[in-house]
């Protein structure tokens, strides 16, 4: 479906994914940061409340509409956006029984078109030998599915979230520790590569290059953050639409420093609009 433009946006369009952990005991640190950092469209995941427990209003005070698919003390995901959203779409197609909040998407415009965004709370997948490794790649199956039929509108075209999954050795400070975890189990990081064969750009890399150390979680546990012992799990791919437009992508990992913090960090794009 295409969407009629609303009224243009003609500097570079700031689109951000960060994963809270826990809304509520984030709250203070997502605003802080809002305020700091200006997004003009936030994904956030892992909200951890039902849609009527979402503290909107606190973000309507800064100037941002909310859109959200939640789920009580579980996944649950949301887009904040300067501007109002069109073609709202809260749940991943393919399986009408999948009760997990872990997708939402819509539309904002973006210079004299529009871009389509997704917030993305892909599953965890441990441990690997049951049924939540299956789930997981089922799901990322069906993204990927969905994936291509939104290529097929050639629209700039943002997948942002937490993807539970570490593409390659140098997205983490120790690979070898990892082996054998959902994250970087073979058959996860084949499915991811699926989908960026479809034609998307990872854009921290695409800004990057191969830079090591460039990380957007650290586990609470042993010191991770203060041995920048990381591994970089939250993704913003764009569609080749998206990608001509990519002025610049950065990891704010000063934010894993704030008192209190979630275990990951905001990544920031910036589209020219």
């Amino acid at each position: 479906m295409r969407v009629t433009p609303a009224p243009a946006i003609m500097r570079p369009m700031k689109i951000a994914t960060w994963n809270v952990n826990s809304i509520k005991a984030r709250l203070d640190n997502a605003l802080s940061w809002l305020k700091e950092a200006k997004p003009d469209v936030a994904c956030l995941q892992e909200l951890k409340c039902e849609d009527e427990a979402f503290p909107a209003q606190a973000f309507s005070d800064l100037g941002y509409n909310v859109i959200t698919h939640g789920q009580k003390s579980y996944n649950g995901v949301a887009i904040l956006s300067r501007q109002p959203a069109s073609d709202v779409r809260r749940g991943l197609p393919g399986d009408a029984d999948d009760a997990q909040a872990r997708y939402i998407e819509a539309v904002f415009a973006l210079g004299s078109g529009v871009v389509r965004v997704a917030s993305i709370y892909l599953p965890n997948g441990n441990p690997p030998d049951t049924e939540k490794f299956t789930y997981k790649l089922g799901w990322m199956d069906r993204l990927a599915r969905h994936a291509k039929a939104l290529l097929a509108l050639e629209e700039p075209l943002v997948l942002a979230g937490d993807y539970n999954v570490i593409p390659t050795p140098l997205d983490a400070k120790n690979p070898e520790a990892w082996t054998g975890d959902a994250l970087f189990r073979p058959e996860s990081r084949a499915k991811f590569r699926n989908i960026l064969n479809l034609g998307f750009t990872d854009a921290v890399r695409q800004v990057s290059g191969d830079t090591p150390g460039l990380y957007t979680f650290w586990d609470y546990q042993a010191g991770a953050w203060q041995r920048n012992n990381g591994i970089r799990i939250d993704h913003l791919l764009l569609s080749p639409q998206a990608a001509d437009l990519l002025a610049d992508a950065r990891i704010e990992r000063e934010v894993r420093a704030q008192e209190r913090p979630s275990d990951h960090v905001p990544v920031v794009i910036e589209l020219r609009g």
